[in-house]
């Protein structure tokens, strides 16, 4: 390109020579800068070569990005987008248009931001900071909860407001720390160690999670969240942790080494207290599983015992073993009912008593009074089915006696029989002056056979 550079003592040049003079010093005195600056006018066409430009407030440059370098792209810009572009000055000779050729595009501001995000994220995640095997379980029912935010916070009131409504019993201690700035990582460092000493000098009350809130804001906002100093303390915490930063569409690095990610600072306080307060439906479930064990109980022996009565035979003495089977039964039925009845009282008086413990005297009065109806309705059943199986087996003895063959001699009939105790059934199998026996009711008497009617 030598040859194209304008000699300044010639008088007379082409347009040509000029802009090829031009394009050969820009090329070669901005031959690699990185300009910064906000993309608009985007303009992808068929080729795959991608022509915007890129713009501040003091000045525009035209840009033009080849295929090959736009394929490598790790993301889509558009318009409006800051970046930053990396190329070399040119200027297109057939036009005289003067113009940035880009060899690369990376984001800036939160675009580079989110690049950093993701390499920590990924550099965190080979380590097996994030696997979820090594996670600590979460307490159901802590009875102390520790909480890292600013005073100042309004995540902070959500905080206490949620826990206060849905679990007054549970103590809530604060370890504040500013959760925004270049200072934030270390003083949330300092809140998180001040609670494991606090938990050494009070063996007896010790913290049982701990809550790490702010509310939401832009990534520059939460970015101390991403801080990887912090994210190995808490990786490593002895305590379970609880991360309820920012919105539900906001993500941390603190999200992923925590315990457990709550979406926002509110939802970290129902977590906490969730157990406490389904305590009601726990208690209800628990009642309704007694009823229905002990029906379930009652159930079964009703069908035991009606099988008991398909196998009885017609002899009097088999039905009165029988019987006495089914009494021996019953008792222990309602032996089994009493003692499933205690089990599952005391089991209920254990719940009343544990409630009594962590909440209001009025809900558990209230509760206990809604035991003692269940309690009086249940044994009220229980006696219900008790008599209508007593019913029912009286039924089925009286059954049994009518059908007795015995029973027919009660209405004034006999049974004829010969000398050898064969009943006589036709007036065939008898002779003249043969003694026969006559059984009744009550007793025998001998027959003499006077006369023979065929």
């Amino acid at each position: 390109m030598k040859e194209d550079i304008v000699e300044q003592d010639n008088e007379i040049i082409s347009v040509g020579e000029l802009n090829r003079s031009a394009k050969y010093l820009l090329e070669n005195t901005f031959n690699n800068i990185a300009v910064v600056g906000e993309i608009s006018n985007m303009s992808r066409p068929s080729s795959g070569h991608i022509y915007f430009t890129l713009k501040d407030e003091d000045g525009a440059i035209g840009c033009a990005m080849w295929r090959s370098q736009a394929s490598r792209l790790n993301f889509s810009p558009e318009n409006g987008d800051q970046c930053i572009l990396k190329g070399q000055v040119s200027l297109y000779p057939a036009t005289g248009r003067y113009q940035l050729m880009v060899k690369s595009i990376e984001q800036a501001g939160s675009g580079n931001l989110m690049q950093q995000f993701e390499a920590l994220k990924n550099k965190l995640d080979k380590e097996g900071l994030f696997d979820l095997n090594t996670k600590r379980d979460i307490p159901k029912s802590p009875r102390h909860i520790g909480v890292i935010t600013s005073e100042s916070t309004a995540a902070l009131q959500d905080i206490l407001s949620t826990i206060q409504r849905r679990a007054p019993s549970a103590q809530v201690s604060i370890s504040a720390s500013v959760v925004q700035g270049d200072n934030a990582p270390n003083n949330i460092i300092k809140a998180l160690n001040r609670i494991v000493i606090f938990n050494e000098k009070n063996p007896d009350n010790k913290i049982d999670v701990v809550i790490l809130a702010r509310g939401g804001g832009s990534i520059e906002d939460l970015w101390c969240f991403n801080n990887e100093d912090l994210a190995r303390e808490i990786a490593a915490y002895p305590i379970p942790t609880i991360s309820g930063v920012g919105h539900e569409i906001d993500f941390t690095i603190c999200d992923f080494v925590s315990d457990m990610r709550a979406p926002t600072p509110t939802a970290s306080a129902e977590l906490v207290s969730e157990f406490n307060f389904k305590i009601r439906d726990r208690l209800a479930d628990l009642n309704l599983s007694l009823f229905k064990s002990i029906e379930q109980v009652i159930r079964t022996k009703k069908q035991f015992v009606g099988a008991l009565k398909l196998s009885i035979k017609n002899p009097l003495m088999i039905l009165r073993e029988q019987s006495q089977k089914l009494d021996n039964f019953e008792l222990r039925l309602n032996q089994k009912i009493s003692l499933n009845y205690a089990i599952k009282n005391q089991s209920i008086k254990l719940l009343s008593s544990r409630l009594l413990q962590k909440s209001p005297k009025s809900f558990l009065k209230e509760l206990n009074n809604k035991i003692l109806n269940i309690d009086s309705n249940l044994t009220k059943s229980i006696k219900i089915k008790i008599s209508f199986n007593r019913s029912q087996l009286s039924e089925y003895n009286k059954n049994l006696s009518i059908l007795n063959p015995l029973s027919i001699l009660d209405r004034g009939y006999s049974i004829i029989q010969n000398k050898a105790g064969v009943a006589v059934k036709s007036s065939k199998e008898v002779g003249l002056g043969e003694i026969l026996s006559a059984r009744l009711s009550e007793g025998f008497v001998q027959v003499e056979v006077n006369k023979i009617d065929e």
